[in-house]
């Protein structure tokens, strides 16, 4: 910190005003004794989660405002909307994370609300089953991120993927009823 080495210096000749200078400096610093009088505060709730498919990007929103985000990774063949099960895709349009289960096979996981109506009509005109347990979730258990390839390869069956910190992070922030949109 080339402003606190300058004061350090000026003050130099003043042996009692540098050590005092020092000591309040070292109860400032990051994990000193005043970190114990902070009161910790509860981070902000998003209100909206956006995902960009072709940034592979997660964001959490409140009042408008990114809050967070996130780099992910999707299905396996992320382009298009979701069509039908087994398709590895994303699907694409609005839904509501509606339920979490801490108990995933993919540390924790937030499910999203598809198939909505127009997926089960769309996928009952082509004759095939929409799929489900579309998830925000984070990698699978006992896997790393590198062994997945994560976030740089499109891993999933058509979810969305994130390192277990960050679905975590996603988890304290996003309550249940929350919208996700989700874009091509």
């Amino acid at each position: 910190m080339p402003g606190i080495e300058r004061i350090l210096r000026q003050t130099a000749m003043r042996p009692g005003v540098a050590l005092g200078l020092a000591g309040l400096l070292l109860t400032l610093a990051p994990g000193g004794p005043l970190r114990a009088q902070i009161p910790h505060f509860a981070p902000v709730k998003a209100d909206l989660v956006i995902v960009h498919k072709a940034a592979r990007n997660l964001q959490l929103m409140h009042a408008g405002r990114v809050i967070a985000s996130y780099r992910i990774a999707l299905g396996r063949a992320p382009d298009g909307p979701k069509r039908q099960a087994g398709d590895g895709r994303t699907p694409e349009g609005v839904y509501t994370l509606d339920w979490r289960n801490a108990n995933s096979n993919f540390h924790r996981s937030l499910h999203v609300s598809y198939p909505r109506e127009w997926d089960d009509q769309r996928a009952q005109r082509w004759g095939v089953s929409p799929g489900g347990e579309i998830m925000v979730h984070g990698l699978p258990n006992g896997v790393s991120a590198e062994r997945v390839g994560h976030p740089y390869v499109d891993w999933t069956d058509g979810c969305i993927a994130l390192t277990n910190e960050q679905i975590d992070e996603i988890w304290a922030r996003v309550d249940d009823g929350t919208t996700i949109i989700i874009y091509p």
